[in-house]
């Protein structure tokens, strides 16, 4: 019976913490697989850039005309709708 807080605790710290976590890990690992050239993206860094090269460890992104720069995967946090980059301007 001592051991019911423990587990109550648990459970809840499962389902406030640990499971949010773990989703939002899932989707941004299923964005950067579906990164592809052309798509227009936001680094953690605040870097806004078209993907030209998309390699397993790094992308090049295009941050000004003839100015392309290597990030690595992770760094990338939103990929944003067409035409943003034109607006952003």
């Amino acid at each position: 019976m001592s051991l019911l807080p423990f587990i109550v605790i648990f459970v809840l710290f499962w389902f406030m913490l640990i499971r949010p976590q773990m989703k939002r890990a899932k989707e941004q690992k299923k964005m950067l697989d579906a990164l592809q050239k052309g798509d227009e993206v936001v680094t953690a860094g605040g870097l806004l850039g078209k993907v030209t090269k998309v390699g397993d460890q790094y992308v090049s992104l295009e941050i000004a005309d003839g100015v392309v720069v290597q990030v690595q995967k992770p760094t990338i946090q939103a990929v944003l709708p067409k035409g943003t980059l034109k607006s952003a301007s």
